[in-house]
């Protein structure tokens, strides 16, 4: 695994960037790409994730091969293909239609702090994948994902809370997440030994 730094995001072999930004310790993986959108601190993605207009929050790990924010295709237009907005590439008098690409960047997918999104997920565009959520490998996420909660399958659907909501409800507060560098590091120890309530006993006591 690479060193990352704060200074700017470790990309791998062929990762393919365009108009995106980079919080501190990101991670791009091999083939993958990411367009129009922003990772937030600690965040990563593996080997062949193709991830569009998308905002992701911190400590996200996103699994290879996954598809976040896909775009589509004009249905409402007699033909699907695009030739209509990529005119350009099929003639020399056309240009794009610059209206159309507005429209799909503005879809923006939001996906929340300390996620966890599987091997192969497929997310649409315009969903909002909440705090600390699970997105199983495989799953087609087609609505809105809550905090915490798991999802599976195609579409995809609640299996169970990852939390207690109060256990959920402490761990928003606390937001460690937002923690500096050094308070991370210092609280190593507890983040790798302690199970989740004894954790917030200790950093978010009642």
């Amino acid at each position: 695994m690479p060193k990352l730094s704060p200074d700017a995001p470790f990309l791998h072999d062929g990762a393919d960037i365009v108009d995106s930004r980079f919080g501190r310790y990101c991670e791009v993986g091999a083939d993958s790409r990411v367009l129009n959108s922003e990772f937030g601190d600690y965040s990563y993605c593996e080997r062949l994730s193709d991830i569009a207009n998308t905002t992701i929050g911190k400590f996200a790990n996103i699994a290879s091969m996954t598809r976040i924010g896909p775009t589509d295709h004009p249905m409402t237009t007699a033909s699907l293909h695009h030739f209509l907005y990529r005119s350009e590439n099929y003639w020399d008098d056309a240009t794009a239609d610059p209206d159309f690409f507005a429209a799909r960047a503005a879809r923006r997918t939001v996906i929340g702090h300390d996620t966890w999104i599987g091997h192969g997920a497929i997310i649409k565009p315009e969903l909002t994948i909440g705090h600390g959520a699970i997105v199983a490998a495989g799953a087609v996420v087609t609505r809105d994902v809550p905090d915490w909660m798991i999802v599976a399958g195609c579409p995809a659907k609640p299996l169970r809370p990852r939390f207690a909501p109060e256990i959920g409800a402490r761990l928003m507060r606390l937001a460690w997440w937002d923690w500096d560098h050094d308070r991370l590091r210092a609280a190593l120890p507890d983040f790798r030994r302690l199970p989740v309530r004894e954790f917030l006993d200790l950093y978010a006591p009642e």
